[in-house]
């Protein structure tokens, strides 16, 4: 792997890596990264989906690979960790104070009692004492309502120039250590700001690694959704409302109140039509938020209060105006999907319209591919055994031959416009011998999952599995309420200890569940990313059904029916897709070190007789498959056996 990614970085030609878990990937794209920054005085940028995976090239592997390659590179290299202006203490905003917050005597009094008064005491507690400012070194955390409090967007930063605290700014001090760096490591969500978003916030570079790349699509859609409700409106309208003249504003609040009525009588779900008085309710937000905004006028001098009150009015103003602007354009475009979000997503939250991109292959392709050397890797990239299914959704062409690049000085391409994008997928494989180590059961005999809960059937066969493996049991579902149904259900049945996702926070859990081998750790699907728990406690993984999208997701939906009307096939591009990436996320926590052995349970019987089914089965780690309970339940005993032996 390090001599491709070396190769990549030489010739320019993007590489995919597939290296599964225990393979030293992180070192082999540090260490010819590395070679390149010094050698070319340049700086790689490294991009992960999880604060964990950053934490370790941070705080473990960087540090060891600058001292051992001090003697062989001549000095030691820099590397630095960059977030969002989000993730960093405002000392501005800290002393200033956040807009509308309470009273700072009722707030700091000794004897109050609200939560956010507590936290956002202790924030200031924390920031005489940080160096870095970072939100991810405060533990235990606050709540994303206190730490609002002390923090603020790119658009509310007043600027380095015109903050009284500029020179002692934690976002421009990281921001300044990043640009000496040789390695910048940074999260997806930053990578696609600076790619897609038209202003840089990372240094210069000319190679991205990004590791965790199966969720590269999410993070960018995530970065592209802007969303637009009727309380942002109002938010805003207040806000400008002290700075210019009242009859202005007063056109932003009728707006957005014109915005929750139609919006309390919409229907959840996409919307492939705009009805008439929703346009024109969002042409006259789109004007009221413009008249607003010119209604500031131009920057002045003024004092730093009333320049901090015009940038937050401002920032409110253009996110109201350019989601409006945005909504208005997508069924002119059809680029984006529009929906309105409620019940199923945000429970608990006013109805909302949301607008995200259609596809992010071709901003990938322009913006990212079409500028810079990318190496892209992770333990789950060839879902139905091919690279092919990401690269389209990454907007590489199906396939790419390699070619070595003739009559230059270096071993690069001369830029040209017309120069296709050339790409290599490399399987490094696994130091897991799968075959041998894990077994892959099916549950063939079950009837097909329902939409009505989890199925008396699927309970029984779970307390089967769970009683022959001791415990030792993590059960990924498809829902919380499958999860909770199955906890609550076996509780009863079951002489081992059964954790559920919500009982605590998750890393408690994982480290109770670690703790005590007959214990049983049961979650949604999304539960895996917090789980690497190597040895005998996890000898079980089970998961419910196979996890394919909601019918009413408004952006898989949309992307399947776009599939389909070019004449693909929408549900394997997109929703099957989904499910490959989901399943192969969770069989992938089974073997964490090399003496680990045990059995990936599915008890979706479709995975065996569906036509879809192979696709699913390609994109698993190989274990030995078998569809007998009696053979799985035997092989589990025997497994408990060995580890109390």
């Amino acid at each position: 792997m390090a001599e491709a990614v070396d190769h990549s970085i030489r010739t320019g030609e993007h590489l995919a890596v597939q290296a599964g878990t225990g393979t030293g990937k992180s070192l082999a794209y540090l260490v010819p990264s590395l070679r390149h920054a010094v050698a070319e005085e340049a700086t790689v940028v490294i991009s992960t989906a999880t604060i964990a995976l950053q934490r370790q090239l941070v705080d473990r592997d960087l540090p060891r690979l600058s001292k051992a390659l001090k003697k062989e590179l001549g000095r030691e290299p820099d590397f630095a960790i960059l977030k969002g202006r989000r993730n960093y203490l405002c000392m501005h905003r800290l002393h200033s104070g956040a807009p509308d917050e309470p009273d700072n005597g009722a707030l700091f009094d000794p004897f109050a009692v609200s939560r956010l008064g507590r936290e956002v005491k202790r924030l200031h507690e924390w920031s005489s004492e940080t160096e870095t400012g970072d939100r991810d070194e405060l533990v235990p955390g606050v709540t994303e309502q206190a730490w609002k409090q002390v923090s603020v967007t790119a658009r509310e930063c007043l600027g380095v120039a015109k903050c009284p605290i500029g020179v002692d700014c934690f976002a421009e001090r990281a921001r300044a250590e990043a640009g000496k760096a040789d390695v910048v490591v940074t999260n997806h969500a930053m990578l696609a700001i600076d790619a897609l978003e038209g202003f840089q916030v990372l240094p210069e570079h000319d190679v991205v690694v990004i590791d965790e790349a199966h969720d590269l699509v999410d993070r960018v859609t995530s970065v592209a959704t802007e969303e637009l409700s009727a309380a942002a409106i109002a938010a805003a309208a207040r806000r400008c409302g002290r700075l210019i003249d009242q009859d202005v504003a007063d056109r932003m609040a009728e707006a957005s109140d014109g915005l929750a009525m139609l919006l309390e009588d919409l229907p959840v779900g996409r919307m492939d039509e705009l009805p008439r008085a929703l346009a024109g309710t969002l042409a006259a937000i789109r004007d009221a938020s413009h008249a607003c905004i010119s209604s500031l006028g131009p920057e002045r001098k003024e004092d730093v209060e009333g320049t901090t009150n015009r940038k937050l009015a401002l920032s409110l103003l253009e996110e109201v105006h350019d989601g409006a602007v945005r909504i208005l354009d997508a069924f002119d475009e059809e680029r984006d999907v529009v929906w309105v979000s409620g019940d199923f997503a945000d429970r608990g939250r006013a109805p909302t319209l949301r607008v995200a991109p259609l596809g992010v292959g071709g901003l990938l392709r322009e913006k990212l591919f079409g500028k810079r050397t990318t190496v892209l890797t992770s333990a789950t990239l060839t879902l139905g055994g091919t690279f092919d299914t990401l690269a389209r959704q990454w907007g590489l062409p199906a396939s790419s031959q390699n070619r070595k690049a003739e009559g230059t000085a270096t071993e690069k391409e001369p830029p040209s416009d017309a120069a296709p994008i050339r790409w290599t997928g490399l399987d490094v494989g696994s130091p897991f011998q799968h075959g041998s180590s894990g077994i892959l059961y099916v549950a063939r005999h079950l009837p097909p999952p329902g939409r009505d809960g989890l199925p008396p059937s699927y309970v029984d066969e779970i307390e089967g599995l769970v009683n022959a493996a001791g415990g030792r049991t993590l059960g990924l579902f498809s829902s919380m309420r499958a999860a909770k149904s199955a906890a609550e259900a076996l509780r009863d049945k079951l002489d081992y200890t059964v954790f559920c996702q919500g009982d605590d926070a998750t890393g408690q859990l994982v480290k109770k569940f670690s703790e005590d081998p007959r214990s049983c750790l049961f979650g949604t699907l999304s539960l895996w990313q917090g789980v690497d728990v190597p040895g005998p406690s996890l000898q079980l993984v089970i998961m419910d059904r196979i996890p394919f999208p909601r019918p009413d997701d408004p952006l898989a939906s949309a992307r399947q029916k776009a599939v389909s009307e070019r004449g693909g096939n929408g549900f394997l591009t997109v929703a099957a897709t989904h499910a490959a990436l989901l399943l192969a996320q969770g069989a992938g926590r089974l073997l964490r070190s090399m003496n680990d052995k045990g059995v990936v349970a599915i008890l979706d019987p479709r995975l065996a007789t569906a036509r879809y089914g192979g696709f699913l089965r390609a994109s698993l780690p190989p274990y030995w498959t078998t569809y007998d309970p009696e053979v799985v339940r035997a092989a589990l005993k025997r497994l408990d056996a060995a580890v109390d032996a």
